[in-house]
């Protein structure tokens, strides 16, 4: 479970004012300007001080109506987005200490606190997959509504309610959280208008634990790649954003959410305002497939690229030494169909401009499956526009789950569907610590126990004292439980062992 560190320093201050001016000049309020050579106009001063009244009883000057504007519509928005930001309280078991490698043999019990935003008003809620990353139980931490009499409700008071995680895709860092409520207030996930360098933004979260705190900034940049091997790109924000601010939302002045918090580039861990966050586009379409699927739905059009080096250019007599050549097309794939061919090159993907090998997995990556894949291409030196029929990616899980009879492979104490490690199965996999198990091919989303701490892909060899060779073997030792009974699990996650424990319920 990460935390974000939040961006501090001098240039925050001097942003603002640099902000103030700006708004002033926009409202017609003239601002003297002075140049060194230039000595400041004698000013002459009266006094306002009426009769028998001293300086001490004088009355402060009231702010020029802009600022006071600017206040008013600050504190609007904050009040319209602040409840429909919750905080995530997770718990779970970590190292001790990670920097002391001497040290992560100890396994102690950790809690973390994250941001989330609600985007649907039936208790659905996106947040970042780092914030309940190894989670064995998950907290949502609603701020109460103002009470019946009108008063405001005391700072902290809040309902703590049980979270249920419906998927996450750690590709983009997202998770969905499911909490049981209904007529929850949300936030639009998607702004009317794309966002824009130099635009107002806030970012809203719970940072150091401190619920529905507010910092303010501008759009510093868009489509950063903070990692060239990684298709996802960035809204870059100069907004501080604190350790608890992940998974919080970045908003415009409407209060439409334009990303998700997630991380900052830091030396130190002091601020440097590089802060950045997931696209709208991005959170809402993994939204729509988690909630749909439990899984994220990848598109593909059969054909392989790469980026062009002025070597390959030169040595292929590439007519441009920058972009993404095509590399591979598969036969009788919708791409060959489609009349696309080895050493094309990719100008623009769905209208969108191609010119680094992940912005065409990006555009890919956000493409629905119902709808085709518009390509323009350069071949040699003519243009040619091709439209390529989408169809899913599909990784080992998608495909095994598929194939998984739900009467025969539900655990229900667990809440996952499980399979027979078969040797088949055994070979797809590749090397295994240990050749018996059972294989975890998903999660029942009405029968989710947050502290499980089981995900799809563990094989589990274990159970307590008992070795696990079958699902069957699995249901017998479970059944045989009692409440509150010790659960510890041996199961093989990434190519390493591990133990996940819990009680029963």
């Amino acid at each position: 479970m990460r935390n974000l560190f939040l961006i501090r320093g001098r240039g925050s201050m001097r942003a603002c004012l640099a902000l103030m001016f700006l708004l002033l000049c926009a409202a017609g309020v003239p601002v003297a300007a002075q140049t060194p050579s230039q000595k400041p106009a004698p000013v002459q001063k009266k006094s306002s001080l009426s009769p028998g009244e001293s300086k001490s009883e004088s009355k402060i000057e009231e702010p020029p109506n802009i600022l006071i504007q600017l206040n008013g519509a600050l504190e609007s928005l904050a009040a319209r987005v602040s409840p429909a930001v919750v905080q995530i309280l997770v718990t779970g078991f970590g190292p001790l200490h990670e920097e002391d490698r001497s040290q992560t043999a100890y396994i102690v019990r950790q809690h973390a606190v994250g941001s989330g935003v609600i985007v649907d008003s039936s208790g659905y809620i996106m947040t970042n997959a780092h914030v309940v990353e190894g989670a064995q139980r998950i907290r949502v931490a609603l701020p109460l509504p103002m009470g019946d009499s009108g008063g405001q409700v005391p700072i902290g008071k809040r309902r703590i309610l049980e979270a249920k995680l419906v998927g996450q895709h750690k590709e983009t860092d997202l998770a969905l959280l499911k909490i049981d409520e209904t007529e929850l207030p949300t936030l639009p996930l998607v702004s009317p208008q794309r966002p824009h360098v130099g635009q107002l933004v806030f970012a809203i979260g719970s940072p150091e634990g401190l619920q529905n705190s507010v910092t303010m900034g501008v759009v510093s940049a868009l489509a950063r790649q903070p990692d060239a091997t990684k298709p996802i790109t960035y809204i870059q924000t100069d907004a501080p954003i604190n350790p608890g601010n992940s998974g919080g939302p970045l908003v415009d002045m409407n209060g439409a959410v334009l990303g998700i918090n997630t991380f900052i580039l830091s030396q130190g861990g002091g601020s440097e305002g590089l802060g950045f966050a997931i696209p709208a586009r991005v959170v809402d379409f993994v939204y729509r497939s988690l909630r749909s699927h439990g899984h994220v739905h990848r598109v593909e059009i059969g054909a392989g690229a790469q980026e062009i080096t002025p070597t390959l250019a030169e040595g292929l007599h590439l007519p441009q030494h920058w972009g993404v050549v095509v590399d591979d097309v598969t036969p009788d794939g919708p791409a060959a169909a489609a009349g696309l061919q080895i050493q094309d090159i990719i100008l623009t993907a769905d209208g969108r401009r191609i010119e680094t090998l992940p912005s065409l997995t990006a555009a890919l990556y956000l493409h629905r499956l119902d709808e085709v894949v518009k390509l323009e291409i350069l071949r040699g030196t003519e243009k040619k526009t091709l439209f390529v029929p989408a169809i899913e990616h599909r990784d080992h899980m998608d495909e095994l789950l598929d194939t998984v009879n739900p009467e025969n492979s539900l655990i229900p104490r667990l809440g996952v569907l499980a399979i027979d490690l078969s040797p088949e199965l055994r070979t797809r996999l590749g090397s295994l610590r240990i050749s018996s198990g059972v294989v975890v091919v998903g999660r029942a989303a009405d029968l989710i126990l947050p502290d499980t701490g089981l995900q799809a892909g563990d094989i589990i060899h274990q159970m307590n004292t008992t070795a696990i060779d079958s699902v069957d073997t699995l249901r017998t030792a479970v059944g045989a439980l009692k409440a509150g009974d010790p659960v510890v699990l041996q199961i093989e996650r990434d190519g390493g062992l591990l133990y996940v424990s819990f009680e029963m319920e």
